[in-house]
């Protein structure tokens, strides 16, 4: 598990405050870690920040080696230039905050809270969690999620949904496993680019209830 990387810094469930995570532009985190998958050692260091307009293009890249299903709960496809360049104006606008974790100068992840201050649920927050296949069950996912989590309560947000197909079992796993519980599902809601329908699963979790979890943690 990733506590490992931050044993010297504290109690691993404090390790999102410790790095800085959300405070700022300038908020990063570096780790890394070994460890062993059926008798063999494997090591990944990533790096955890913000996400800068010079990132267009490797987000771009990172979005087209995702499998497409991965991308259903999105809304809209993120291997489009104009989404990424609509996904940049929001957050200069404020309306996203964006992170991302490179590893050796490539994305392997990204994690975004969105909102919409404009609209009556502007006290809810959209977290959405993407990361390369080939870096899930290591612990980035987790690492990511729980960044974007100490977003939260500096936006204002109250409540906070996630969307997923109910098949990404992994990911309704890692919600769930910070608090999240099943709101809805909407059945045939997404099609992929063949025109086949996907359910799609809504978690909710209260923003409250889950600073006091975290706190009773520490």
């Amino acid at each position: 598990m990733l506590h490992e990387c931050f044993a010297q810094q504290g109690h691993h469930r404090d390790r999102s405050r410790r790095a800085g995570y959300g405070m700022g532009d300038n908020a990063a985190a570096a780790c890394q870690l070994g460890w062993r998958r059926a008798g063999e050692t494997i090591d990944m260091s990533y790096r955890i920040r913000r996400f800068r307009p010079a990132d267009r293009d490797a987000m771009l890249a990172f979005a087209e080696s995702l499998p497409e299903h991965d991308l259903l709960f999105l809304g809209r496809d993120l291997r489009h230039p104009r989404v990424i360049d609509a996904w940049q104006v929001a957050i200069e606008e404020g309306w996203i905050d964006s992170l991302v974790a490179e590893d050796d100068g490539e994305f392997v992840g990204t994690a975004a809270l969105v909102r919409d201050p404009l609209g009556w649920s502007a006290h809810v927050g959209e977290i959405r969690l993407l990361v390369a296949p080939t870096k899930r069950g290591a612990g980035l996912g987790r690492d990511l999620l729980e960044a974007i989590l100490a977003v939260a309560p500096e936006r204002g947000v109250e409540k906070l949904t996630a969307q997923m197909t109910p098949d990404q079992i992994g990911s309704v796993m890692l919600f769930e496993s910070l608090g999240f519980r099943a709101e809805a599902l909407l059945k045939n809601h997404v099609r992929d680019r063949d025109g086949k329908p996907h359910d799609l699963a809504i978690l909710a979790q209260d923003v409250v209830s889950l600073v006091g979890t975290r706190a009773s943690d520490l």
